[in-house]
């Protein structure tokens, strides 16, 4: 509920976290087909039922973020998984490897992704919070 707040809140652009994600669902919704969208829905099964749709949200709208940044004009294989591998922490792309060997799809030509993806935690985490 926290964090849902804190999406809410704008940014020195003027626009919040959420604004920018409902934006970008909003301009890509007409290039989603329907197995992309059922593989999105598969990926994110694992996620609590609580949390998946807000989960979704996010994944969802930074797929659709980068295929408006390529300028294609439909949502591909391809570009879900890139934009999972972007929204998403390190420690949900076990399950995305395991996902997509189950699809047999490979997974080389999206290495360079899963190395720019960010940390599960910062590395001081600990020292911050007995500070606090």
């Amino acid at each position: 509920m926290f964090r849902k707040f804190l999406k809410q809140i704008p940014k020195q652009d003027g626009k919040s976290i959420m604004d920018w994600e409902l934006y970008y669902i909003e301009q890509s919704k007409h290039m989603w087909k329907e197995n992309e969208k059922l593989l999105l829905d598969e990926l994110v099964s694992p996620v609590p039922e609580l949390f998946r749709d807000v989960a979704k949200q996010k994944i969802a709208s930074k797929i659709g973020k980068v295929a408006i940044d390529k300028g294609i004009n439909y949502i591909n294989q391809e570009t879900v998984i890139e934009g999972y591998i972007l929204a998403t922490p390190k420690r949900d792309h076990k399950f995305l490897r395991k996902k997509l060997k189950e699809k047999k799809i490979d997974v080389k030509p999206f290495e360079p992704l899963f190395k720019l993806s960010k940390e599960d935690y910062r590395s001081n985490w600990q020292a911050d919070y007995k500070q606090n």
